[in-house]
Order: C-alpha cells, then sequence, then structure tokens
C-alpha cells in the first residue's frame, strides 16, 4: 500500500473558503458549491488513493463477456481524471483559478497600470 494521500471533505472545505477568503470570493451563497466541491475532492482523493494502493496500474487487463482479455485504462483512473474535471469546474465557480476569479471580479486580478515617464515626473513634483 501506498502513502495515504487523501483529505476529508471537512479539510478540504476549510482550504477552500481560506481561499476564497484570500481572493475575495468567499460568500454565504457559495455554501452550497462549497461543500460539493469539498465532497467531490474527498472521492477524488479516495479514488486516487485506491489507485496507488492498487499498484498505480495505467492499463489494466479486463476479460469481456466472451472470455476475450484487453488492456484497458483502468476505471481508478478514469474516475480520478472524471472527478478532477468536476472539481476544476467547481474550482472556477469559486473563483478559485484565474479564469474564475475574472468572472466574478475583475478587479481583483486586473494589475496595477503602469505609468508614464510624464506622469512619473509629475507625481514627483507633487
Amino acid at each position: 500500500p501506498g502513502e495515504k494521500v487523501q483529505m476529508t471533505a471537512k479539510q478540504w472545505k476549510t482550504v477552500i473558503i481560506k481561499g476564497m477568503k484570500e481572493v475575495g470570493t468567499y460568500q454565504k451563497t457559495f455554501d452550497a458549491a462549497i461543500n460539493t466541491l469539498a465532497d467531490t475532492l474527498e472521492q477524488r482523493d479516495a479514488v486516487f488513493q485506491q489507485y496507488v494502493d492498487e499498484g498505480c496500474e495505467a492499463v489494466v487487463k479486463k476479460t469481456s463477456d466472451r472470455g476475450a482479455e484487453n488492456m484497458v485504462k483502468n476505471p481508478l483512473l478514469a474516475l480520478w481524471m472524471e472527478l478532477n474535471r468536476d472539481a476544476l469546474a467547481l474550482w472556477r465557480d469559486c473563483g478559485l483559478t484565474p479564469s474564475g476569479l475574472r468572472k466574478i471580479n475583475e478587479k481583483a486580478i486586473k494589475e496595477t497600470p503602469k505609468k508614464s515617464a510624464l506622469e512619473s515626473a509629475l507625481l514627483k513634483l507633487v
């Protein structure tokens, strides 16, 4: 068995809320999305832990109804990727990606506009 890599939904919720507060997107109305994201991340971590515990096999043998053996993508890896995609969409909805933050709060990620040389010189005179 591999090293434990999993966090609980409660732990994830704390991380998510902290991140949202840091970027200024946390509002109580986001709690349902936060809970869904935390649950998704807990499930993703559990699937990944099972994948690690089972030896990190990217492909596995699958026997068809007729008895033929075929190599297929490990269902655990496929599920992990699906949960990761779902989580990314929720991260975005919470403003925890650059594009998600931009949609929620355009001002939060705008860089300070550069001052022209003339403007800088005039400001020094003031």
